[in-house]
Protein backbone atom coordinates (compact mmCIF):
# COMPACT_ATOMS: atom_id res chain seq x y z
CA UNK A 1 0.00 0.00 0.00
CA UNK A 2 1.43 3.24 -0.95
CA UNK A 3 0.70 7.05 0.44
CA UNK A 4 1.53 9.89 -2.16
CA UNK A 5 4.40 7.42 -3.96
CA UNK A 6 5.70 6.15 -0.45
CA UNK A 7 5.01 2.87 1.76
CA UNK A 8 2.56 2.95 4.15
CA UNK A 9 4.25 1.83 7.33
CA UNK A 10 2.07 0.55 10.06
CA UNK A 11 2.95 1.89 13.96
CA UNK A 12 5.04 -1.18 15.49
CA UNK A 13 5.34 -0.55 19.71
CA UNK A 14 6.13 -4.55 20.12
CA UNK A 15 9.52 -3.47 18.46
CA UNK A 16 11.74 -0.49 19.83
CA UNK A 17 12.62 1.76 17.13
CA UNK A 18 15.66 3.38 16.62
CA UNK A 19 14.18 6.86 16.82
CA UNK A 20 12.46 5.96 19.52
CA UNK A 21 15.36 4.62 21.45
CA UNK A 22 17.60 7.80 20.10
CA UNK A 23 14.94 9.81 21.97
CA UNK A 24 14.70 8.13 25.44
CA UNK A 25 18.84 8.37 24.81
CA UNK A 26 18.47 12.15 24.45
CA UNK A 27 16.14 12.65 27.23
CA UNK A 28 13.31 13.07 25.56
CA UNK A 29 9.52 11.58 26.00
CA UNK A 30 8.19 10.26 22.68
CA UNK A 31 9.24 6.50 23.69
CA UNK A 32 8.01 2.90 24.62
CA UNK A 33 8.72 0.31 27.71
CA UNK A 34 10.00 -1.86 24.82
CA UNK A 35 12.40 1.34 23.82
CA UNK A 36 13.29 2.36 27.15
CA UNK A 37 14.51 -1.32 27.55
CA UNK A 38 16.26 -1.63 24.69
CA UNK A 39 18.19 1.57 25.15
CA UNK A 40 19.11 0.71 29.00
CA UNK A 41 20.75 -2.73 27.64
CA UNK A 42 22.10 -0.58 24.68
CA UNK A 43 24.02 2.10 27.61
CA UNK A 44 25.05 -1.22 29.83
CA UNK A 45 26.59 -2.82 27.01
CA UNK A 46 28.28 0.38 25.60
CA UNK A 47 28.31 3.12 28.67
CA UNK A 48 29.38 5.96 26.64
CA UNK A 49 26.47 5.65 24.22
CA UNK A 50 24.74 8.51 25.87
CA UNK A 51 27.31 10.64 25.51
CA UNK A 52 27.62 9.67 22.19
CA UNK A 53 24.38 10.63 20.92
CA UNK A 54 24.18 13.81 22.59
CA UNK A 55 27.74 14.91 20.77
CA UNK A 56 25.77 13.56 17.76
CA UNK A 57 23.07 15.91 18.46
CA UNK A 58 25.72 18.84 18.79
CA UNK A 59 27.79 17.93 15.99
CA UNK A 60 24.01 18.12 13.71
CA UNK A 61 23.75 21.35 15.20
CA UNK A 62 27.17 23.07 14.86
CA UNK A 63 26.71 21.95 11.21
CA UNK A 64 23.50 23.15 10.73
CA UNK A 65 24.62 26.65 12.19
CA UNK A 66 27.78 26.37 9.79
CA UNK A 67 25.59 25.66 6.41
CA UNK A 68 23.58 28.60 7.07
CA UNK A 69 25.82 30.48 8.33
CA UNK A 70 27.02 30.07 4.60
CA UNK A 71 23.47 31.06 2.93
CA UNK A 72 21.80 28.04 3.03
CA UNK A 73 18.13 28.45 3.53
CA UNK A 74 16.81 24.89 3.38
CA UNK A 75 17.41 21.80 5.05
CA UNK A 76 16.18 18.09 4.00
CA UNK A 77 16.68 16.35 6.83
CA UNK A 78 15.93 12.55 5.93
CA UNK A 79 15.41 10.14 9.38
CA UNK A 80 14.68 13.12 11.17
CA UNK A 81 13.93 11.14 14.27
CA UNK A 82 11.44 12.54 16.98
CA UNK A 83 11.17 16.14 17.65
CA UNK A 84 13.62 16.22 20.05
CA UNK A 85 14.17 19.81 21.39
CA UNK A 86 15.75 21.90 19.91
CA UNK A 87 15.53 20.67 16.76
CA UNK A 88 16.87 21.04 13.07
CA UNK A 89 14.49 24.20 12.31
CA UNK A 90 14.96 25.63 15.90
CA UNK A 91 18.39 25.76 15.79
CA UNK A 92 18.81 27.27 12.11
CA UNK A 93 16.34 29.98 12.37
CA UNK A 94 18.34 31.47 15.69
CA UNK A 95 20.77 32.16 13.00
CA UNK A 96 18.28 33.31 10.03
CA UNK A 97 14.56 32.95 10.67
CA UNK A 98 13.99 32.36 6.72
CA UNK A 99 15.20 28.60 6.76
CA UNK A 100 12.63 26.29 5.44
CA UNK A 101 13.23 22.53 6.83
CA UNK A 102 11.58 19.35 4.99
CA UNK A 103 11.53 16.46 7.84
CA UNK A 104 11.40 12.94 6.61
CA UNK A 105 11.32 9.89 8.84
CA UNK A 106 9.61 6.06 8.50
CA UNK A 107 8.42 5.71 11.47
CA UNK A 108 4.42 7.10 11.37
CA UNK A 109 4.82 7.76 15.26
CA UNK A 110 7.29 10.22 14.30
CA UNK A 111 5.62 11.54 11.74
CA UNK A 112 2.19 12.27 13.07
CA UNK A 113 4.39 13.66 16.33
CA UNK A 114 5.84 16.14 14.32
CA UNK A 115 3.29 17.50 12.47
CA UNK A 116 1.68 18.17 16.15
CA UNK A 117 4.50 20.05 16.81
CA UNK A 118 5.71 21.55 13.64
CA UNK A 119 4.02 25.38 12.60
CA UNK A 120 1.62 25.19 9.54
CA UNK A 121 3.68 28.24 8.35
CA UNK A 122 4.58 26.38 5.16
CA UNK A 123 8.78 27.11 6.34
CA UNK A 124 8.38 23.17 7.87
CA UNK A 125 6.96 20.44 6.65
CA UNK A 126 7.12 16.66 7.93
CA UNK A 127 6.59 13.18 5.03
CA UNK A 128 6.39 9.97 6.05
CA UNK A 129 8.82 8.12 3.99
CA UNK A 130 11.95 6.24 3.74
CA UNK A 131 15.92 7.06 2.59
CA UNK A 132 16.19 3.74 0.84
CA UNK A 133 13.49 5.15 -1.70
CA UNK A 134 15.03 8.55 -2.40
CA UNK A 135 12.92 9.23 -5.69
CA UNK A 136 9.75 9.14 -3.32
CA UNK A 137 11.42 11.15 -0.88
CA UNK A 138 12.73 13.81 -3.07
CA UNK A 139 9.08 14.16 -4.87
CA UNK A 140 6.95 13.53 -1.82
CA UNK A 141 3.91 16.03 -1.99
CA UNK A 142 4.86 17.21 1.53
CA UNK A 143 8.70 17.76 0.30
CA UNK A 144 8.23 19.52 -2.03
CA UNK A 145 5.77 21.83 -0.49
CA UNK A 146 8.39 23.51 1.60
CA UNK A 147 11.55 22.69 -0.39
CA UNK A 148 11.86 24.23 -4.25
CA UNK A 149 16.08 22.37 -4.28
CA UNK A 150 17.42 25.60 -4.55
CA UNK A 151 20.44 25.09 -2.65
CA UNK A 152 19.73 22.89 -0.25
CA UNK A 153 21.39 20.82 3.02
CA UNK A 154 20.63 17.17 2.84
CA UNK A 155 20.57 15.53 6.22
CA UNK A 156 21.15 12.04 5.91
CA UNK A 157 21.23 8.87 7.82
CA UNK A 158 22.56 5.55 7.00
CA UNK A 159 24.26 3.49 9.50
CA UNK A 160 20.06 1.51 9.29
CA UNK A 161 20.77 0.72 5.74
CA UNK A 162 22.27 -2.64 4.98
CA UNK A 163 24.98 -2.97 2.67
CA UNK A 164 22.67 -4.67 0.66
CA UNK A 165 20.48 -1.82 -0.06
CA UNK A 166 23.17 -0.40 -1.57
CA UNK A 167 23.99 3.09 0.72
CA UNK A 168 26.31 4.62 -1.41
CA UNK A 169 23.49 4.46 -5.05
CA UNK A 170 20.73 5.96 -2.60
CA UNK A 171 23.38 8.64 -1.79
CA UNK A 172 24.20 9.16 -5.30
CA UNK A 173 20.87 10.02 -5.99
CA UNK A 174 19.76 12.32 -3.64
CA UNK A 175 23.39 13.59 -4.55
CA UNK A 176 22.42 14.30 -8.09
CA UNK A 177 19.13 15.88 -7.34
CA UNK A 178 21.07 18.57 -5.74
CA UNK A 179 22.13 21.88 -7.28
CA UNK A 180 25.62 23.56 -6.80
CA UNK A 181 26.13 24.99 -3.51
CA UNK A 182 24.16 22.71 -1.65
CA UNK A 183 25.42 21.02 0.86
CA UNK A 184 25.47 17.16 2.36
CA UNK A 185 25.76 16.66 6.40
CA UNK A 186 26.54 13.11 6.90
CA UNK A 187 26.68 11.48 10.61
CA UNK A 188 27.29 7.61 10.64
CA UNK A 189 28.07 5.13 13.37
CA UNK A 190 31.31 3.34 13.73
CA UNK A 191 33.36 0.63 15.62
CA UNK A 192 36.60 1.88 14.96
CA UNK A 193 37.03 2.79 18.33
CA UNK A 194 35.35 -0.11 20.23
CA UNK A 195 34.11 -3.23 19.95
CA UNK A 196 29.97 -2.32 19.40
CA UNK A 197 29.11 -6.11 18.35
CA UNK A 198 26.64 -5.99 22.08
CA UNK A 199 25.06 -2.71 20.68
CA UNK A 200 24.72 -4.31 17.26
CA UNK A 201 22.27 -7.09 18.93
CA UNK A 202 20.19 -4.83 20.77
CA UNK A 203 19.53 -2.91 16.92
CA UNK A 204 18.83 -6.47 15.82
CA UNK A 205 15.42 -6.87 17.79
CA UNK A 206 14.41 -3.50 16.49
CA UNK A 207 12.95 -2.41 13.02
CA UNK A 208 16.02 -1.28 11.52
CA UNK A 209 19.40 -3.42 12.47
CA UNK A 210 22.63 -1.03 13.05
CA UNK A 211 25.41 -1.37 10.03
CA UNK A 212 28.67 -0.04 11.38
CA UNK A 213 30.75 1.53 9.20
CA UNK A 214 34.97 1.97 9.08
CA UNK A 215 36.27 5.43 8.21
CA UNK A 216 37.02 4.37 4.42
CA UNK A 217 33.58 3.30 3.67
CA UNK A 218 31.78 6.48 5.31
CA UNK A 219 34.00 8.69 3.13
CA UNK A 220 32.94 7.41 0.00
CA UNK A 221 29.53 8.76 0.69
CA UNK A 222 30.97 11.96 0.14
CA UNK A 223 32.09 11.21 -3.33
CA UNK A 224 30.98 13.84 -5.25
CA UNK A 225 31.17 16.59 -2.60
CA UNK A 226 34.02 18.38 -1.70
CA UNK A 227 34.93 18.01 2.13
CA UNK A 228 34.15 21.05 4.63
CA UNK A 229 37.55 21.29 6.91
CA UNK A 230 38.26 19.01 9.12
CA UNK A 231 36.83 16.71 6.81
CA UNK A 232 35.86 13.61 8.44
CA UNK A 233 35.95 13.27 12.25
CA UNK A 234 34.77 11.41 15.18
CA UNK A 235 31.57 13.98 16.00
CA UNK A 236 33.39 15.83 19.16
CA UNK A 237 36.33 17.10 17.21
CA UNK A 238 34.20 18.56 14.07
CA UNK A 239 34.70 22.01 14.29
CA UNK A 240 33.88 22.24 18.45
CA UNK A 241 32.39 24.96 20.12
CA UNK A 242 33.30 23.56 23.90
CA UNK A 243 35.53 21.28 25.39
CA UNK A 244 34.99 17.63 24.39
CA UNK A 245 32.78 15.38 26.50
CA UNK A 246 34.12 12.34 28.93
CA UNK A 247 35.49 9.44 27.02
CA UNK A 248 35.25 11.25 23.58
CA UNK A 249 37.79 8.85 22.27
CA UNK A 250 35.82 5.58 22.60
CA UNK A 251 32.69 7.91 20.52
CA UNK A 252 31.31 5.97 17.59
CA UNK A 253 29.86 8.32 15.36
CA UNK A 254 32.16 9.97 12.84
CA UNK A 255 30.58 13.38 11.24
CA UNK A 256 31.19 15.65 8.23
CA UNK A 257 29.91 18.06 5.93
CA UNK A 258 30.45 18.47 2.15
CA UNK A 259 29.57 20.88 -0.51
CA UNK A 260 28.71 19.97 -4.18
CA UNK A 261 30.81 21.99 -6.33
CA UNK A 262 29.23 21.16 -9.87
Amino acid sequence: MTQDGVRSLKIDTSRPHPARIYDYLLGGTENYEVDRRAADELAAAAPEVRIGVRANRAFLHRAVRYVVGRGIRQILDIGAGLPTSPHVHEVAREAAPDVRVAYVDNDPIVAARGSALLSDSGTTGIALGDVRDPRSVLGHPDVRAVIDFDRLCLVAVLHFVADAEQPARIVAALRDALPAGSCLVLSHATGDFADRSAAQAVYSRATAGLHLRSRAEVERFFDGFEPVEPGLAQVPFWRPDTPPPPRSGEIGFYGGVARKTG
